[in-house]
């Protein structure tokens, strides 16, 4: 009867009323703290941050895992935190350790990231439940890193580069789970453009049609990662980190739920010449076909073979490239802490006691009982 589907439905809204918020899984950032389930964990330093309104830089852990070897690896990743704390940012580095999504990691969990190395799992939005149900190790993407940021409120991250289309992805369809983040998830990715190992042209049409904001940092040429020049033009450009900053408060502002891109060309004299670098890219591609190397493996391998044919000059001006990031990434979130980012767009996880406003009850097509 028309009754008892009015009953169904009042029980319906009273079950969404009792459900925790989101911040009900986060320790530190919401006054229930106390009740966590524990599936993320923020450090104090971050969740101060945070809580006061400072910048706060994100950064990835994959990078760390997969990007470089131990101990060159452990030794950026101090660096760059060091290099966002003294550019007045809190770095907050993202991974996950034994099943819990880590916000910032103490030197011991880093350092324990930087020795496992490959053995920590690359994780992308895809892997993160699986990571965390099985209570694993995970090394977080762009894109896994991405999501978790989000959901504590940072809007800036610093990365080396982007994944993007794999060259020959018109038959492979390899397209990096980036890509779509960067669509759907409103965080400044600061990186030094796309990865050179990638179809760099099929990548920004791509941005394109996801409608992600690409502008290159002081040039109207998009970067190839290694070297300050990739032969495309950048869809857009920007003067300063301060401009960039005003730029993804107008992203936030309009709420327009998609991400930027800021991408850094490499200082000219830190750069890897490019010919050398496309000659080794060449090789290194032709050695992963023939060795059946397909997926989340073909870039770490990639770039650890370029490094090798390059005599290191690759992994030289992949550090250099990453600190670089690190100082613009950090006056971008400067600027933007500065700006005071509307309140009302914030994730519900950053705000104490109250339920996400992005739960909706679809009523239509209901099943109902009647009696003739």
């Amino acid at each position: 009867s028309a009754m008892s589907a009015n009953r169904r439905l009042q029980r319906l809204e009273a079950q969404l009323r009792e459900s925790a918020p989101p911040s009900a899984f986060i320790k530190g950032v919401a006054s229930n703290a106390n009740t966590s389930l524990g599936l993320i964990s923020i450090l104090p330093e971050v969740q101060e941050a945070l809580a006061q309104g400072k910048a706060v830089v994100a950064l990835e852990s994959t990078i760390i895992s997969h990007g470089m070897p131990y101990p060159d690896n452990l030794r950026t990743a101090e660096e760059v935190e060091s290099i966002v704390r003294a550019n007045g940012a809190v770095p907050a580095t993202i991974a996950i350790l034994d099943g819990v999504i880590h916000v910032g990691l103490s030197p011991e969990n880093l350092s324990k990231l930087a020795r496992l190395g490959p053995a920590v799992r690359k994780t992308s939005r895809r892997d993160i439940a699986q990571v965390v149900a099985m209570k694993g190790n995970g090394a977080t993407t762009v894109s896994g890193t991405m999501v978790v940021a989000h959901k504590v409120g940072i809007h800036v991250f610093v990365t080396g580069g982007i994944g993007g289309v794999h060259r020959g992805a018109e038959t492979s369809m390899d397209i990096s789970a980036d890509l779509t983040e960067l669509g759907r998830t409103p965080v400044c990715v600061v990186c030094a453009g796309v990865k050179s190992i990638l179809d760099i042209g099929r990548t920004l049409e791509y941005l394109e049609t996801q409608g992600v904001c690409v502008v290159a940092l002081g040039t109207k040429e998009f970067p190839a990662f290694f070297t300050p020049r990739s032969g495309f033009p950048s869809p857009g450009t920007v003067a300063s980190p301060q401009d960039a900053a005003a730029m993804m408060r107008s992203q936030i502002s309009l709420q327009l739920s998609s991400g930027m891109v800021l991408a850094v060309p490499v200082p000219e004299k830190l750069a890897a010449d490019g010919q050398v670098v496309e000659d080794a890219i060449q090789q290194a591609l032709r050695e992963a076909g023939e060795r059946g190397i397909k997926g989340a493996e073909t870039t770490p391998f990639l770039l650890q073979r370029i490094n090798e044919l390059t005599s290191g000059r690759s992994l030289k001006a992949n550090i250099a490239l990453i600190r670089h990031n690190a100082e613009i990434g950090s006056a971008v979130a400067v600027s933007l802490a500065r700006s005071n980012i509307p309140r009302g767009w914030e994730p519900a996880s950053s705000r104490s006691g109250q339920a996400s406003s992005g739960r909706v009850v679809v009523v239509g097509a209901c099943i109902m009982d009647s009696i003739a």
